[in-house]
């Protein structure tokens, strides 16, 4: 069964940091693109960040530099390492499968998502 699970959310302060995960299941990490996006209150979803099948990592303009994305195929697992935490940064991350090996930041080319895991960024 095709199944992605984020984890890795919670309360953090102002320039913390955070490390998400996505556990995915029922196809390998070579084989299809995953995403991160976010979702904040009253807005639409937007990418943060992709990996590739062979490696290759995009990140969405503004989100250059405090978000690192990674991956442990030997786990199936995506990782999305988020430092210097701002408020603005509060959402609900989700991971995505790409369509295909290769993905970039536009959510329609994703097929499958995870539930979510929610960041709140407050003092």
């Amino acid at each position: 069964q095709l199944q992605l699970v984020e984890s890795g959310g919670g309360l953090v302060q102002p320039g913390g940091s955070l490390r998400l995960s996505c556990v995915v299941s029922g196809f390998t990490l070579d084989s299809y693109g995953i995403g991160w996006f976010r979702q904040a209150p009253g807005k639409e979803r937007e990418g943060v960040s992709c990996i590739s099948w062979d490696g290759t990592k995009h990140y969405a303009d503004s989100m250059r530099g405090r978000f690192t994305i990674s991956r442990d195929s030997a786990k199936n697992t995506v990782y999305l390492q988020i430092n210097a935490l701002k408020p603005e940064d509060t959402a609900v991350y989700y991971c995505a499968k790409g369509q295909r090996k290769t993905v970039g930041l536009n959510p329609r080319y994703y097929t499958h998502w995870g539930q979510g895991t929610r960041v709140t960024v407050s003092s």
